[in-house]
């Protein structure tokens, strides 16, 4: 991992198999160099607006994208992106949310609260592979984020 403040992809995934292969992807393609992994709603919001644990981490220094899953632990990822998206600061940050759910009131519901993109998790490994590397490449290389 890298330090806190030097994150660009910010990985909020509980499940250890989902979140191992994600960062596999993303090094497979060599854009897990500077990726952070937090495991529960209540864990990423102290990373994003630097409190609790993460007090002594530059708040002004965003990740460009954020990976996040819907099913957490504590508080869930909607909670979590309502937070994100109604803050002066962090709504710029791009939130790709990564999930099982094929739901389409979570589909609608994120779209309501900004989320950039919604893609479900795919089941087989190669295409899951593919999937987030095509994220990391257009979020990271392809797409130009206001400053």
């Amino acid at each position: 991992m890298t330090p806190e403040n030097e994150v660009e992809i910010l990985l909020v995934e509980d499940n250890p198999h989902d979140a191992e292969m994600t960062l596999r992807a993303l090094k497979k393609h060599h854009l897990a160099n500077k990726s952070y992994h937090v495991k529960d709603g209540v864990e990423a919001l102290a990373f994003i607006f630097a409190t609790g644990p993460y007090v002594d981490r530059d708040r002004a220094n965003r990740p460009k994208l954020i990976l996040l899953d819907l099913k957490l632990p504590k508080l869930d990822g909607l909670e979590v992106l309502r937070k994100i998206k109604s803050d002066e600061d962090t709504k710029v940050i791009p939130v790709v949310v990564l999930t099982s759910s094929k739901e389409e009131r979570d589909i609608v519901e994120t779209y309501k609260l900004g989320v950039n993109s919604y893609i479900v998790k795919p089941v087989d490994f190669d295409k899951f592979v593919e999937a987030v590397s095509q994220l990391g490449l257009y979020w990271l290389l392809l797409n130009h984020a206001p400053p």
